[in-house]
């Protein structure tokens, strides 16, 4: 008969913590626990691969014996830290392998041991459990025992008896009399072990001892039965375990997989170094080393069958600590280390770090005890704060540290600099929580409140329920800013590490090597800004304004009235009611105006291409013109500083906010106009260094495809040489426009209907076109293929270092999973150009060159450099983006120098 492994999660782990040799790794997370329960779950797959685990959990409710006595467990001492920590990674690692771990609301895990048990006894099936605690002595029957995975020792009936001298079934009433002082299980005062069993024998149970209480010959025995007999039968409510919580209970959830379970984690497992059970459970080929190939990348997630899930939510409790005065705050210096992993946090006064003072900050050491440092809090009777020498000289020796954490560091660091002129010696040690949530689920929310409720079900204070409406940071009194503070940098320290246990090892090397060190660029990016010549879009504007006004009259003309060019609904109405031209899209609020619909009906009426010229100039106006006027205004030297989102897309590539600087169209003269207002200082020239055909080159790297690599490795017009494998050679020169929509639409996934609606041509003529492609590139049509079923089976598609863009599939629509093929498939070229170019902003970085890196447009980085080594600097960037990495094609730039932005080619 098979038999059933029921593993007290929380009991068992918590007594072999004690028992555990106190191990760490590098990082100085304690490892002892771990170790020991992977090497348990090694053991039960290898000596009883056939039958079922499965994982009982105390309730995070409050539980219901609570009722019976108050005092129940209250005197239960404080779980150390260490074991805290080790408790939520192997509770994670328990859903991470796939087991099922069941907990009931108010009820502590023996109870679900005993409902379990109560249920597979009923299946005809053993029931091994393993757990230190004796509670679990009365459970014992027949078919079901007690299991020491240490010396491998059943515990059964007879083991009972010779240790406590009572049989399980009378183990209840033996508790009820001797109590417990652990739990505050009362007992009978003054009946110990000995006693207890004697009653038993000759009585039996807790109400034959009552019943024949004068047949007792003990006088002492006697009065104390009686004085405590409430005790007594309260404490057999106490110990007594509950057998009928589950109605239904499947073992075939249960059932240990035929691969070793901790395959499934074993990137945690090289995380926390836990290399004697890596060894074993790992061929002796595996790959070790960070992946920095596509095709790498790929292997070994599917070897390890690696899937996304949310761990269910671990409690979060932390303490809130004031260090407000200098001395206090000198006092703790001796407490950071180089080998600290400290999460760091700023307060204040406002969000834009140009004009933001910092009013404190707060900081933690092992993500339970946070400390808050004001400086700067200004209010009617505020107390004495710490002094910024005093502030400063700490925050250096905080930046010393083995790992300095933060949630959106980059922010944190842009306010030392700009407060302290502050950057940090070394940026090996930067780390980020908002970064590794984004690699694990870059289609989520990455803010620190989203990922704490996802997490550990834990709501946030919330910044508008400290701060009031008009006011800043500095104005709240500084207890309730240490709570809000102190509640940050907690978070961050507990979120960071339960997201290094979830990333694959891939994704934290990609974090370490590439995403990490990229902050830095963005804080020198950012904090350099762009200058422009405010006098020139002054007079841009004046003359845009001009033009739409004299394009509005046009439009009222020919509509015969005026009305809001400006809303969708009136326009609508001019249209299609007033005019009688033809519209088959509705929305909401009518007939739709969209420039899709409005480009199909350009040649339906002279109103339709002055309503979009006038679209175009409004937009630049109102989105640029005046914008960048109002920005450059802000400061003297009338620069433009926009803020790069890391975190803003799903791909990996960066996106611009505040102003959006990576969305001023290139291929329409005004936008060029817009462009050439981007200036370089006095001295100085602008350089543009752009990735040429960087996706196409992926595609070739990707596919292998011979005439693609071929055309690459010797500077052919990729295009042109596309053409001619479709068209032939005497059609190639006329069809390379063709060529050319079709290249970068497989990339895009475009399909025959978008093609024709690109080259405007028919269906079927698309259709033919696509066809043909695929025949001339049978090696591009396999891959996009193998790719496509790749991201079906796995719910997911790779970029070159392996980040992930995830998609859901359950219970879609065909049109829903087209339109996800189709992002995936753009993922992996997209996101791989997003992986190349940032290698290549981070080694640029390195080289400390005396050329400021200003703006990243998705392929194209622009630097300001000084005249006199414009040249020099320029060929010693291409040399490192051209070589950053190495495919099956080169890598080539293209560079461009100028005056202004709109210059540069």
């Amino acid at each position: 008969m098979k038999t059933l492994t029921i593993i007290d999660t929380f009991g068992f782990l918590f007594r072999s913590y004690f028992a555990l040799p106190p191990l760490k790794n590098h990082d100085g997370f304690p490892t002892g626990l771990l170790t020991g329960f992977a090497k348990l779950i090694m053991q039960l797959h290898k000596d009883y691969p056939q039958d079922y685990l499965v994982f009982a959990l105390d309730s995070k409710e409050e539980n219901f014996r609570k009722n019976i006595d108050p005092l129940y467990k209250a005197n239960r001492p404080e779980v150390p830290q260490d074991l805290k920590l080790q408790l939520k990674v192997a509770i994670e690692w328990v859903e991470q392998m796939g087991f099922k771990n069941i907990s009931i609301a108010g009820y502590e895990a023996d109870d679900v041991i005993a409902s379990i048990n109560k249920c597979a006894n009923a299946l005809n099936v053993y029931v091994r459990i393993i757990s230190h605690d004796k509670d679990l002595y009365q459970l014992i029957d027949g078919d079901t025992f007690l299991f020491d995975p240490k010396t491998k020792k059943e515990i059964h009936a007879v083991d009972c008896i010779e240790k406590y001298g009572v049989t399980p079934a009378q183990f209840v009433d033996f508790q009820s009399l001797v109590g417990d002082n652990s739990d505050n299980v009362p007992g009978v005062k003054g009946i110990g072990a000995k006693g207890a069993a004697g009653l038993l024998h000759n009585f039996k149970t807790l109400d034959g001892i009552y019943e024949n209480i004068d047949k007792i010959t003990s006088k002492r025995t006697q009065e104390l039965l009686k004085i405590y007999k409430e005790d007594a039968y309260r404490s057999q409510q106490l110990v007594r375990l509950r057998e009928d919580l589950l109605e239904n209970f499947n073992l075939q959830d249960c059932q240990m997989p035929h691969q070793n379970p901790l395959l499934k984690i074993t990137e945690s497992l090289k995380a926390y170094e836990i290399n004697s059970v890596l060894k074993k459970i790992l061929p002796k080929d595996s790959p070790k080393n960070s992946l920095h190939l596509f095709e790498n990348a790929t292997k070994i997630r599917e070897s390890q069958g690696f899937t996304l899930q949310t761990p269910e939510p671990t409690p979060f409790t932390f303490n809130s600590h004031l260090l407000n005065t200098d001395e206090k705050l000198q006092a703790f210096f001796p407490n950071i280390s180089s080998d600290s992993i400290v999460s760091f946090d700023t307060e204040t006064t406002n969000l834009d770090v140009l004009n933001a003072k910092i009013v404190g900050f707060s900081f933690c050491l092992d993500g339970i005890n946070a400390y808050y440092v004001p400086l700067a809090h200004n209010y009617l009777g505020v107390e004495k704060q710490v002094s910024r020498q005093v502030a400063f000289d700490f925050i250096r020796a905080l930046f010393n540290a083995k790992a300095i954490i933060g949630h959106n560091l980059k922010y944190d660091l842009e306010i030392l600099r700009t407060n302290f002129d502050f950057t940090p010696p070394s940026f090996q040690n930067i780390k980020d929580s908002m970064l590794l949530a984004w690699l694990y689920q870059s289609d989520l929310p990455c803010n620190l409140d989203s990922l704490m409720l996802r997490y550990f079900k834990h709501e946030m204070i919330h910044y508008k329920d400290v701060v009031k409406k008009g006011e800043n940071f500095s104005q709240i009194p500084i207890e309730y800013a240490c709570r809000y503070a102190s509640e940050d940098a907690a978070a961050c320290y507990q979120l960071y590490q339960k997201l290094t246990n979830l990333l694959p090892q891939n994704l934290l090397q990609v974090a370490q090597s590439t995403e990490f060190p990229f902050i830095q660029c963005l804080v020198n990016m950012e904090l350099s800004g762009t200058k422009i010549d405010i006098e020139y879009f002054k007079e841009l504007k004046l003359e845009m304004s001009a033009k739409l006004s004299s394009l509005s009259e046009e439009i009222y003309s020919l509509a015969q009235k005026k009305f809001n060019l400006n809303s969708p609904q009136q326009l609508s109405i001019a249209l299609f009611e007033d005019l009688k031209l033809q519209s088959g899209k509705k929305t909401k609020s009518g007939l739709s105006t969209s420039q899709m619909v409005l480009n199909s009906l350009v040649d339906a009426h002279p109103i339709v291409p002055k309503i979009l010229e006038y679209r175009e100039f409004f937009k630049l106006f109102s989105t640029y013109i005046e914008p960048l006027i109002e920005h450059a205004k802000l400061n003297a030297s009338h620069k433009i500083y926009t803020s790069f989102m890391q975190t803003g897309t799903s791909t990996g590539r960066l996106s611009s906010k505040n102003p959006n600087l990576q969305n001023i169209p290139v291929k329409t003269t005004q936008g060029r106009r817009i462009r050439q207002g981007f200036i370089a200082q006095e001295n100085h020239l602008l350089v543009s260094l752009d990735y040429s055909q960087i996706e196409l080159r992926l595609l070739a790297h990707f596919s292998q495809d011979k005439a693609m690599i071929e055309a690459f490795c010797h500077n052919a017009d990729i295009h042109l040489e596309t053409a001619k494998k479709i068209f032939g050679e005497a059609k190639a020169q006329e069809k390379r426009a063709v060529a050319k929509s079709i290249n970068f639409g497989l990339i895009y996934g475009m399909g025959p209907k978008k093609l024709s609606e690109t080259l405007k041509i028919s269906y079927q003529e698309a259709k033919t076109y696509i066809q043909n492609y695929f025949e001339s590139f049978p090696t591009v049509k396999d891959f996009l293929k193998a790719q496509e079923d790749f991201i079906l089976e796995n719910g997911y598609s790779l970029t070159l270092l392996g980040r992930m863009r995830k998609f859901d599939f359950h219970g879609i629509q065909e049109y829903q999973k087209a339109a996800f093929l189709r992002e995936g498939i753009n993922a992996i070229f997209q996101g791989s150009a997003a992986d190349i170019i940032k290698l290549a902003m981070v080694q640029i970085m390195q080289e400390k060159l005396e050329s400021k890196l200003l703006l990243q447009v998705h392929d194209e980085l622009i630097f300001e450099a000084p005249k006199h080594c414009v040249e020099n600097e320029a060929e010693k960037i291409t040399e490192i983006m051209e070589n950053i990495t190495a495919l099956r094609v080169p890598l080539r730039c293209s560079v461009s120098i100028g005056e202004n932005w709109g210059a540069l080619k």
